[in-house]
């Protein structure tokens, strides 16, 4: 576990906070409203007053006091009582999103917001891009602040899922996506080691002249107004960031020819490094265990999948928007359905975690044609998306969609119709998707009309309730806290074809399909040729996910899902599949991170993929 400086010193407050620690150790089915009433008995003294303890330092004090002797030993249990926002890691992992910097992109779509401070389609006022800003969207700050805040609100930390944003990442220069996940690897071996570079990173980009993206610096105020549009988004980010962009782009050139030394902001790293790092991660102490990226259809093929694979990623964000062509060419998207489709089926060939983007009320768009746009999602077999995010198009005022709006061509639904429309999505989605949001973090001051509820998604749930009905989603079913027995849980198959032939959910679920675990099994037409050699006459588990608080790794807790064995039973299922369906080779497409469970699997690793013989 990494060690830190207690956010608070302890000794001046220990006796309060050893009072109050002691009940919390002592009610084992401790509330909120108990913590609470705890929390007024034991306060903290300081020059202003008294105040009560936040969390995080009743954390950090029972970390401290457990390691000193003043309490019993360390109970994951307990801590799990004092947990800042537990939901943050209820889904079995703990997520970290970061940001890349501002880059063109090859989009022009209509609706997307046009920020300069951000990379494309981001605000400035959104939490993550906040936190970037702050961290000069460097990687490694990024990262690494926030596994410090995870640790600090008590939350794991060696298994974590790291979601790159922003922009198209398929089309940023490949030296700044190698540095860039290499950096984020950094972070990670950094706090799991409790070593802390961040005073450094900070240092040396205040101290680069050219350097546009500091801790320190104001971004740009230029803004881009959607009414007039004068110039775009690509323009006008290549001519304020015209210096940083070409020192990232000179710096990287003399540091590969050896013309100059290299630093942690010099934006170059190599592919035998990022390997390395690969290597260390698979039984470091804080782990990636997914990989995520967001690019568009149109930026996909052979190459940039496998490059992608390369880099680590295991899970792919996907911006579908919309399923018909008139709608795409209407809000200036750039593509067609063909490349969404065949987008996907290279993402499923190389085994991805698939998760789309669906957008209804975009300009063209009703609700009737929204809704069956909503239904090819999954009744044809060349989408059928494993997540899915649903973003009601909001009008932003830099967004080109305001020249419609004003000319009355363009009207955001109602929030009964939005409501109405969301429920039958609800309702249409399968049980092996997970709806992950059904809006955008966009804070509604930045939202000119639109949707601005932040509780959509509960307004929605509550329609379904009201009229007997719930999703079947995945996020909807999650056992999450509750503590469920082993023999409740019984293991359902789910079994649909896609665009490159069939694919089996295995889920273990309750009597009221509530799910504890799930497996992704694709079985690809034997016809198929594989985009890698490792693929050759293999099924492919794309994903293993078993739900419940993320404990930690090698730990156990009665009555929870992770580690009571499930992810091992359902491999052994997926494997009993392929073998019966005539796969000599099982390959699983794991995470850096999670190379070491599946090697006690009987998974051997290659260069891409990890395969086991059957």
């Amino acid at each position: 576990m990494p060690s830190f400086r207690p956010l608070l010193d302890l000794e001046p407050h220990r006796e309060p906070l050893l009072a109050l620690l002691r009940a919390v150790v002592a009610a084992p089915t401790l509330s909120s409203a108990d913590l609470y009433r705890l929390l007024r008995q034991h306060l903290k003294m300081t020059p202003e007053g008294q105040r009560f303890f936040a969390k995080d330092e009743l954390i950090a004090a029972y970390r401290a006091f457990t390691a000193s002797g003043d309490l019993p030993p360390f109970d994951p249990a307990v801590l799990e009582r004092l947990r800042l926002k537990p939901v943050r890691s209820s889904s079995g992992v703990s997520v970290i999103t970061v940001l890349t910097k501002p880059f063109p992109c090859p989009g022009e779509c209509i609706f997307c917001p046009n920020d300069v401070r951000m990379p494309k389609s981001y605000l400035r006022d959104e939490p993550g891009a906040q936190r970037a800003a702050l961290n000069a969207f460097d990687p490694y700050l990024q990262a690494y602040t926030r596994l410090r805040a995870l640790h600090n609100m008590g939350h794991p930390t060696d298994k974590i899922e790291l979601i790159v944003l922003g922009g198209t990442w398929s089309f940023y220069p490949e030296t700044y996506q190698i540095w860039f996940i290499k950096r984020l690897f950094d972070a990670l071996h950094d706090f799991g080691r409790g070593v802390d570079r961040t005073a450094e990173v900070r240092a040396l980009l205040e101290a680069e002249p050219s350097a546009q993206f500091k801790p320190s610096a104001a971004l740009p105020e230029q803004a881009i107004h959607g009414a007039q549009l004068s110039r775009t988004y690509n323009q006008l980010v290549s001519d304020l960031y015209a210096a940083e962009l070409h020192r990232s782009r000179i710096q990287a050139a003399q540091v590969r020819e050896g013309l100059l030394p290299r630093t942690p902001i010099t934006e170059y790293a190599t592919w035998q490094e990022l390997e390395a790092a690969h290597h260390e991660n698979a039984e470091a102490p804080c782990r990636c265990v997914g990989l995520v990226i967001e690019t568009r259809p149109d930026q996909l093929s052979v190459e940039e999948v496998l490059r992608l694979r390369r880099l680590g990623c295991t899970k792919v964000q996907i911006g579908f928007q919309s399923l018909d062509d008139r709608i795409l060419r209407l809000n200036k998207r750039g593509h067609t359905v063909a490349a969404t489709r065949r987008a996907v089926r290279l993402l499923r060939q190389a085994g991805f975690k698939i998760h789309a983007h669906w957008m209804p009320n975009l300009y063209g768009a009703t609700p009737e044609s929204d809704r069956a746009d909503y239904r090819r999602l999954f009744d044809d077999a060349d989408f059928r998306p494993d997540e899915l995010k649903i973003y009601p198009c909001s009008l932003i005022e830099s967004a080109e969609l305001m020249q419609h709006y004003q000319r009355g061509a363009w009207q955001p639904y109602d929030t009964q119709t939005l409501i109405a429309l969301l429920a039958d999505c609800l309702r249409a989605t399968p049980e092996y998707c997970r709806l992950t949001r059904i809006i955008r973090d966009i804070p509604s001051t930045d939202i000119v009309v639109g949707n601005k509820l932040t509780n959509l998604r509960e307004l929605v749930e509550t329609y379904l309730a009201e009229r007997g009905e719930r999703s079947r989603d995945i996020r909807a079913r999650e056992v999450r806290h509750s503590a469920i027995a082993p023999e409740a849980l019984h293991l359902d198959e789910l079994s649909y074809q896609t665009s490159i032939g069939q694919e089996y959910f295995l889920q273990f679920i309750t009597a009221e399909r509530r799910i504890a675990g799930f497996l992704r099994l694709s079985l690809p037409e034997r016809s198929l040729p594989p985009l890698h050699a490792e693929l050759e006459g293999a099924a492919i588990i794309r994903e293993v996910h078993v739900y419940g608080q993320a404990l930690g790794i090698g730990q156990e807790a009665t009555g929870k899902a992770q580690h009571s064995g499930l992810g091992t039973r359902l491999i052994e299922r997926a494997a009993e599949i392929s073998r019966a369906k005539g796969y000599a080779r099982l390959a699983v497409i794991s995470a850096v991170g999670t190379r070491a469970y599946y090697r006690g699997r009987a998974f051997r690793d290659g260069q891409l993929y990890q395969v086991r013989q059957l």
